[in-house]
């Protein structure tokens, strides 16, 4: 099609570099913004020097981290369909995939919705928040889960569906405008000069930003119509049992991993909150910090997939492999440089949130525990990417159960039973160490089987 013929040079011709960069930098910038918005949250929060206003946000982030099952399931599994479609040249197929995703996702998130509805003060309370920030934490999951999951869900899964055909550009504009939205709505909802609402209103403007981004991504399909691949037409969702498998085959896995990462929050939360509401807000801030470079490496992992995805779906495995490989220098290169600041400037980082000096002293300490891990997640991130966008949702499957259950959740248990609270943050990072070299093992096995036996492929592997 002519005038998609960019898009075919993008994935097609374009200098690797190039088209890694025009993918990537991009979805880097969405997540570096997403991640500023959250740090904008918790920087507002902070600056009521109040560590059960800042416990609530670190709590509830449980929950807002558990869209990202939603998002996977039909964000992640949608796409890569998508991107081997559009590989193999069938453009049904990638509507078809887009339009069942998209409805699903839809459905899923009101399922969310209500479910939390119905049984929040045990859920709150599961997920480690106590009679001291139980309240606060329901007044931000109003806004945010109760209200606001839809919003948060869709804008998220329809900037995946755009990018899956090239558009990078376009799904990264609508992620950033719906944080620029809430960052300038932060502190006129939180602080006692604007409306005074505290947690509260964080969870409100964090509503009102996540809907601009939904309505902007409506915007650009009315825009666009006759002109894209992403397509919500209901009478194209009716699924069939290929598109079905391709779709589910891997975002369930993926979608499992993120629950698997939701549980090993839930403990660590939990182990945090016996400890007190400063210890939690500890937590919670450093973890924001390292959100940062986490963020901008997954925005990297994720902007490179559809390149992956539909050079494996048209047989050009050399060309994949040659995207897989430099991504993996750049993030590597960037991510050396990032520990290092981080390990060496650790309590002024936390300093920037709240002056509380016992928060800073163990938010610095904890913040040095994820730096520690930090260089290897570009070796695990990527190799999960590469998997989801050939379509192999078994090894995502194999990457989550290794991070969390026979790593990350008994380094857990271990480091709080012998060291106590002082070693909450260095679970992750032990974790992603072994992970790092086992990723590296998989991943060179796979591609070594690709270059000897190949054919294009739009379902599952697995």
């Amino acid at each position: 099609m002519a005038k998609n013929a960019n898009k075919t040079e993008l994935f097609e011709s374009m200098p690797i570099p190039k088209a890694v960069m025009n993918l990537s930098i991009p979805m880097v910038l969405s997540s570096l913004v997403m991640v500023v918005y959250n740090l904008t949250d918790t920087y507002f929060v902070g600056m009521l020097n109040d560590p059960i206003q800042t416990a609530a946000v670190t709590l509830a982030a449980t929950l807002l981290l558990a869209f990202n099952a939603i998002n996977n399931l039909f964000g992640v599994g949608g796409s890569s369909m998508m991107s081997r479609a559009l590989g193999a040249k069938d453009f049904d197929r990638v509507k078809r995939s887009c339009s069942f995703s998209f409805w699903c996702c839809f459905v899923f998130s009101l399922v969310y919705s209500a479910v939390y509805i119905a049984a929040e003060t045990p859920l709150l309370t599961l997920l480690g928040a106590t009679g001291e920030t139980i309240g606060a934490t329901k007044d931000y999951c109003l806004w945010t889960v109760s209200i606001g999951a839809l919003p948060a869900i869709l804008h998220v899964v329809m900037a995946y569906f755009i990018r899956s055909e090239g558009s990078a550009t376009h799904a990264s504009i609508g992620t950033i405008s719906g944080c620029v939205v809430n960052m300038i709505l932060d502190p006129i909802f939180i602080l006692p000069w604007g409306l005074n609402m505290g947690a509260s209103g964080a969870g409100l403007a964090t509503l009102i930003g996540n809907t601009f981004a939904t309505l902007y991504f409506f915007g650009f399909l009315i825009a666009k119509r006759g002109k894209t691949f992403v397509c919500i037409d209901p009478r194209k969702a009716v699924p069939n049992k290929d598109i079905v498998k391709g779709v589910f085959g891997v975002g369930v896995p993926a979608s499992i991993q993120n629950l698997l990462n939701v549980v090993g929050m839930t403990i660590l939360n939990n182990f945090a909150a016996g400890y007190g509401p400063t210890v939690v807000a500890s937590i919670g801030i450093s973890y924001k910090v390292y959100m940062v470079p986490m963020q901008i490496t997954l925005g990297a992992s994720q902007g490179v997939m559809p390149l992956i995805g539909y050079n494996y779906a048209s047989g050009n495995i050399a060309r994949m492999k040659k995207a897989l490989f430099f991504t993996y220098k750049v993030c590597l290169s960037f991510l050396v440089v990032f520990a290092v600041g981080m390990f060496a400037l650790s309590p002024k980082l936390i300093a920037l949130f709240m002056k509380d000096s016992e928060v800073i002293r163990l938010g610095g300490f904890y913040l040095k525990g994820y730096a520690l891990g930090l260089v290897f997640l570009c070796i695990d991130f990527l190799g999960v990417g590469c998997c989801q966008a050939i379509g192999k949702g078994g090894l995502t499957l194999l990457f989550a159960v290794l991070r969390k259950i026979v790593l990350e959740i008994p380094f857990l248990f271990i480091l709080n039973h012998f060291f106590h609270e002082k070693a909450l943050s260095f679970a992750q990072g032990s974790a992603e160490f072994i992970l790092a070299i086992a990723s590296l093992i998989i991943l060179i096995r796979l591609i070594r089987s690709l270059e000897k036996n190949h054919t294009p492929n739009l379902k599952s592997d697995e």
